[in-house]
């Protein structure tokens, strides 16, 4: 204690310690009261004088403040005196005369003209209201008053690397890295904290968010179109990104435990307006969209009536989504499409999982692509069929769980065609499928016949045929496109327009070409000349010619003895000849002999 013990003593007069005790109302104080009251106002005294010197000398100065005062007493759990603090020196003036001696603070002078001859100073500023842009078509403007915009690259550098964003706080929160000095210093390392900075919205943010929220659930429709037309293109959304990811996350969780179906699908159209949106990078918020669209999609019950109400559209729909934020935001850091296949395999393992959630984990596999279809999904074809088949066969099933098994039936069907036509070589068996597949091997293979003849009747009616002609022909009507052309001995037909009907019948020279109204009058390559066209069966004979003149070449063509029609003017044109020689001639010399012309439908 003698280190920091001052040179002087200090002794406080028993006269001192009556003046006080006279001031707080104690008269006639005894000399020896007042002696032990100024012992120990001595010793009080010398502790806190001496502690705050301890403080003085760790802060390395060498005058004493108030601040190290002040530290003293809060050690002694003592409440410090407050209004004393002052960051530069106090100067004190010593006086002393007639015996007493006295510090005092020394005011500085004031002349009372400088200050009546003074300017005086400047009103506040009153209260006032500015408007600006927010956003301009779109976009938003470079004001002071907008936050600046962040691209979708720089989110995603942020995201991955926080530190990079340091650096742009400025020199203070820069990377400082210190060298070998000529005194052989060892190097040192600076660590850096991140500032806990708060996001605060502006005014115009926050109402925009309120509309917005209420727009996309309330029960306007149109608002809510505009709202999710908003989402998914405004580029200044990025701040308020948190907190639209919180409203969807918590209204899923409150409408999920409620059964309310459609706020439900109101928030999975959020979702998918959020990812559209192509300035936006949601990796920082997929633990709140991931865990929000999977539950829409497992979950027990989304709507008070299972049995009439459409949930598995819901489910559908989130099983869409879930693919598409694997597909945009799964990295190896992540692992999200991994995570979510692992819960998903996990939901149809389970046998007490209720259908519904099982045909929701079943859905969102199926979206994951053909891979995790051919891993994941075929080798539990015989457990599903084992898992369905009561609900499907029994009388006294519940009619809830009767739909789900029907739906997951539909589902595994839908989804496994495709691959089986592929991976399975024809014929196709029922019994090799009902021993693979089990209970819906004959649904499958049934399916997968139906898929086979239908694409090898869509091959047949693709439109090849042959005909001895020479010479070819092209005619334009609007959508619809008839050409017949061919080399020395061949002449091929097609046709584009998926509504036109060609049937041949067993006589080989009646045809019958339809085509549909264009939706606007269509010219010929040349307006002012008439296209015509010669047809001319078996020998080439010509008797009688009918021109047509019409800038819409829509017509039926039948034998020569039948009415050509034309299509677009509702009026019918006679058209003459011999029996088994049909015309049609429009103002061209091209002559094309046709035997037996078909056309089939696409």
């Amino acid at each position: 204690m003698s280190e920091y013990e001052a040179t002087g003593s200090l002794n406080l007069p028993t006269e001192s310690m009556k003046i006080m005790a006279e001031s707080v109302g104690v008269a006639g104080l005894s000399d020896s009261a007042a002696k032990e009251l100024a012992d120990e106002i001595n010793f009080r005294l010398k502790t806190v004088i001496q502690d705050a010197t301890k403080f003085m000398h760790h802060g390395k100065r060498k005058r004493l403040s108030t601040m190290d005062i002040d530290h003293a007493l809060k050690i002694k759990n003592i409440e410090p005196l407050y209004g004393f603090s002052n960051p530069d020196h106090i100067p004190f003036r010593f006086a002393s005369g007639g015996g007493r001696e006295l510090h005092f603070l020394e005011d500085k002078e004031l002349d009372i003209a400088d200050i009546i001859g003074g300017s005086l100073p400047k009103l506040p500023l009153d209260v006032s209201l500015r408007a600006h842009w927010l956003s301009i078509d779109g976009i938003q403007p470079a004001v002071p008053e907008n936050p600046p915009s962040l691209s979708k690259d720089q989110q995603r550098l942020e995201s991955s690397d926080p530190v990079s964003k340091l650096a742009k706080i400025g020199d203070k929160t820069q990377k400082k890295s210190t060298t070998l000095t000529a005194t052989n210093k060892p190097k040192t390392e600076t660590v850096q904290v991140k500032q806990l900075t708060a996001h605060e919205l502006s005014v115009e943010q926050q109402l925009y968010y309120k509309e917005i929220t209420e727009a996309c659930v309330g029960s306007d429709e149109a608002r809510r179109a505009e709202a999710f037309q908003s989402l998914a293109s405004d580029p200044g959304l990025h701040q308020m990104l948190p907190r639209l990811c919180t409203f969807i996350a918590e209204g899923v969780r409150v409408n999920v435990v409620q059964n309310n179906l459609a706020p439900l699908i109101y928030l999975m159209r959020m979702v998918k307006a959020l990812l559209s949106n192509q300035t936006l990078y949601l990796e920082k918020y997929l633990h709140e969209l991931v865990p929000a669209v999977t539950s829409c999609m497992v979950s027990k019950q989304l709507c008070l009536r299972p049995e009439v109400d459409n949930h598995w559209a819901l489910r559908d729909f989130s099983s869409r989504l879930i693919a598409q934020i694997c597909k945009n935001y799964h990295t190896t850091t992540n692992n999200c499409q991994t995570r979510v296949t692992r819960l998903f395999c996990r939901a149809l393992a389970n046998d007490k999982m209720p259908l519904a959630s099982f045909y929701g984990a079943l859905v969102g596999l199926s979206e994951l692509g053909t891979e995790v279809i051919k891993a994941f999904i075929i080798p539990k074809i015989r457990a599903i069929g084992e898992r369905i088949e009561p609900f499907l066969d029994g009388t006294g099933q519940a009619n809830a769980d009767r739909i789900a098994a029907s739906h997951i039936k539909q589902l595994t069907i839908k989804v496994m065609v495709p691959i089986l036509k592929v991976t399975r070589q024809p014929p196709d068996n029922v019994d090799d499928y009902r021993q693979e597949f089990g209970y819906l091997g004959p649904a499958l293979h049934g399916a997968v016949n139906r898929a086979r003849s239908q694409t090898t009747t869509t091959t047949a009616s693709s439109g090849v045929i042959s005909s001895a002609a020479a010479g070819s022909l092209g005619l334009s009507a609007g959508r619809g496109t008839i050409v017949v052309g061919g080399a020395s001995g061949s002449a091929t037909t097609s046709r584009n327009q998926s509504s036109a009907v060609a049937n041949a019948a067993s006589n080989p020279t009646k045809y019958m070409f339809v085509t549909s109204r264009p939706s606007t009058p269509v010219q010929a390559t040349a307006p002012q000349t008439t296209q015509v066209v010669k047809l001319v069966s078996g020998a080439g004979q010509a008797n009688k010619q009918t021109v047509m003149t019409t800038n819409q070449p829509k017509y039926v063509m039948v034998n020569s003895s039948q009415i050509v029609r034309d299509v677009g003017n509702k009026a019918p044109i006679k058209m003459e000849g011999t029996e088994g020689t049909p015309e049609v001639k429009m103002e061209s010399s091209v002559v094309i002999k046709t035997e037996n012309i078909t056309i089939l439908d696409d």
